[in-house]
């Protein structure tokens, strides 16, 4: 049992290794949080959540200009999308 416990904690730690990340640049050239949001908005983008993510990512929850939900992990220095989940 001991076995199994230890290793069902292994497996659900690696995942949190497994997490996107974006960027290793220094924050100081990190685009502006609010006028990136902006740039997204002028795109289209409907922002419900954003936050920055333990893998340095700017990441939006909300939906695009189509409607479709959103889940969008950015590079905040390039502002590339880095990984998209589209919910149809």
């Amino acid at each position: 049992m001991r076995t199994f416990l230890a290793f069902a904690l292994l497996l659900g730690s690696s995942a949190s290794f497994a997490a996107t990340q974006c960027t290793t640049a220094d924050k100081a050239t990190w685009q502006d949080p609010a006028a990136f949001q902006a740039t997204l908005k002028d795109q289209g983008y409907t922002i419900n959540k954003f936050k920055v993510t333990q893998g340095n990512c700017y990441e939006i929850y909300g939906f695009d200009k189509d409607g479709r939900k959103v889940e969008i992990y950015h590079d905040p220095v390039s502002g590339k999308a880095v990984k998209t989940e589209i919910e149809d």
